[in-house]
């Protein structure tokens, strides 16, 4: 006797990414793609949010949401949609807080935390930065881009960053200060020659 389970799941697995599928087949691919990495994205939600009690909460919404879009078409890069997916959500979260019911507002100062949201040029200047930034980071020496990258943006610990790369825990962090010194220098000065060490 065929097992149906078995069948099932091949026919899941040999669907291209972004096509359609049944609540089964989404079920599977959930599994294999999205439950896996559960630790990172607790990890990129404790980083990037205040409130630990929320954390459980907000793991639980990014999985309904990732869920839901997927019913209607995979995703080509489940990591990266899982993680725009959370972004999006703390985003509108904070967008949620910053609200201000009229009700509540027992006087004008209050209504003024609205009116110091930042303006056009404030945003442009902002995106300018940040666009100096990330050249200044694609710039950076292979290695001291690597530990810098998985220090300040997925929020890993040097031990962590040492496990992953094979290194001494010293060593990430001659890395890390090397890449923050490079970064420096580019964000406040002159780029140097990267082909200096640490």
């Amino acid at each position: 006797m065929v097992d149906r389970s078995d069948n099932h799941r091949e026919g899941a697995s040999l669907r291209a990414a972004g096509a359609e599928m049944t609540a089964p087949e989404v079920d599977l691919w959930f599994a294999r793609e999205v439950l896996p990495l559960e630790s990172v994205l607790m990890q990129f939600l404790q980083h990037n949010w205040r409130n630990a009690s929320d954390i459980s909460d907000l793991r639980q919404e990014v999985y309904v949401r990732v869920y839901e879009a997927a019913l209607e078409r995979i995703p080509d890069r489940p990591k990266q949609f899982v993680f725009a997916t959370a972004r999006n959500l703390l985003i509108d979260r904070v967008r949620q807080g910053n609200v201000v019911p009229i009700e509540a507002a027992s006087d004008l100062e209050a209504l003024e935390i609205a009116a110091d949201a930042p303006g056009p040029e404030h945003i442009a200047i902002a995106r300018d930065d940040l666009r100096h930034l990330q050249s200044a980071i694609d710039r950076l020496p292979p290695r001291a881009r690597e530990v810098i990258l998985l220090r300040r943006i997925h929020g890993l610990s040097r031990n962590e960053i040492a496990q992953r790369m094979g290194v001494a825990e010293g060593t990430v962090s001659q890395h890390l200060a090397y890449a923050l010194r490079l970064l420096t220098d580019a964000l406040y000065g002159e780029f140097p020659d990267v082909r200096r060490k640490p």
